[in-house]
């Protein structure tokens, strides 16, 4: 195993983990139908149930992901996590309230009431995908940082990377192109959302509400994912020549697309499966939508990640200092750590047929009005 190939295998583990993550967040987009007033307490109380079963994969994706990250680039988490710190903290927050929300809305300690407990579920369904996605976004419009990596020997100010500005990640917000993929997240997760509850709850109503959900969620999304992928395709990236210079490259992204076939047939594939699900779901009598729905997620999300850092591209590019962007060549742990990593991560197939178990074990019966009635341990 050459230090090449472990960079690129952790590469491929963040894409997959970051893929994953936002196929489950199904949980914070199907949270969002709370609003929706034409359901009754009960039926709501069915939707909880139905993603409450399912919350904890989604918080423990996002944990396993950032860590990932810090053991196989621990430059990117030192710059990113302590720099923008403040985009961070806001998704961990939504994450909290969610956990908490779910947990103390039905307790009869609770003081601030049910409904307040599931705005905060909603304020998560909409928060956690924008700012993840926005986040992931900089990926491609470059962040205010510089990195110094002689700084380490200076006894007095030992810091490698430093911060542009005071907003520290929230300026984010403010760059157009990242924002649009954090809308396209918003509304995918939503469909996702839908998608699951008429795979998961058995209500004729609550199916309709959906269906009819997803109707008005698809075209939103269509629009701003197209926005944003035409934008990409045509706009400078940032690309490393055999030195490590980074440099702006015209079409650089849309030149990754084309010179790894094998990730645009990927990404294509990824984007014909949330379609044919999301049409499945909305515009049939389909249950099984979510299935190839989130299969299609778990494909595009990677290949947005391998365009990011594969084929000699800067993944996290510094529009401050383009000598300081972030690549996977110069921010990845040792040679060492990565080689025993990857020992360690033979174990995951194991891991992943647990989850499966576990996934199929509480999936064996469908959600109903009767079984929310009767059981006292529910959501």
């Amino acid at each position: 195993m050459t230090y090449t190939f472990l960079q690129n295998y952790w590469w491929f583990l963040i894409a997959l983990l970051g893929g994953l993550l936002v196929a489950l967040m199904f949980v914070q987009g199907a949270n969002l139908h709370l609003g929706n007033r034409t359901l009754s307490d009960l039926q709501k109380r069915m939707l909880l149930n139905s993603t409450g079963r399912k919350w904890e994969f989604t918080f423990t994706t996002l944990v396993t992901f950032g860590g990932a990250f810090f053991a196989s680039f621990p430059l990117f988490y030192s710059t990113s996590f302590g720099g923008a710190y403040w985009v961070w903290v806001l998704i961990l927050i939504t994450f909290v309230f969610q956990a908490v929300s779910y947990e103390f809305q039905n307790k009869k300690e609770n003081l601030i009431g049910r409904q307040a407990f599931r705005v905060f579920l909603m304020c998560n369904g909409l928060l956690a995908p924008l700012l993840i996605g926005t986040a992931v976004g900089t990926f491609f419009t470059g962040s205010d940082f510089t990195v110094n990596k002689l700084a380490i020997s200076d006894p007095s100010s030992p810091i490698i990377s430093s911060w542009g500005n005071s907003w520290h990640g929230l300026e984010a917000l403010g760059q157009f192109h990242a924002v649009l993929l954090g809308l396209s997240l918003v509304f995918l997760t939503a469909m996702l959302g839908a998608l699951w509850v008429l795979h998961s709850v058995d209500d004729p109503a609550i199916h309709a509400q959906m269906r009819r959900s997803i109707k008005l969620e698809v075209v939103p999304f269509l629009f701003f994912f197209l926005c944003w992928l035409v934008i990409l395709l045509v706009e400078e990236g940032y690309a490393v020549d055999d030195a490590g210079v980074v440099f702006l490259e015209r079409y650089k992204y849309l030149h990754n697309f084309l010179q790894m076939p094998a990730v645009l047939v990927m990404f294509l594939i990824g984007v014909v499966m949330v379609l044919w699900g999301v049409v499945a779901g909305g515009f049939t009598q389909s249950h099984k939508g979510f299935w190839p729905a989130g299969v299609g997620t778990v494909l595009v999300v990677m290949a947005v990640f391998f365009i990011a850092g594969f084929n000699s591209t800067a993944y996290y590019p510094s529009c401050t200092d383009l000598q300081s962007s972030l690549t996977i060549r110069n921010s990845s742990s040792s040679y060492f750590t990565l080689q025993v990593m990857f020992w360690v991560s033979l174990l995951i197939p194991f891991v992943v047929a647990y989850i499966a178990y576990a996934w199929h074990a509480m999936d064996r019966k469908k959600i109903t009005a009767e079984e929310i009635s009767d059981t006292k341990h529910k959501y």
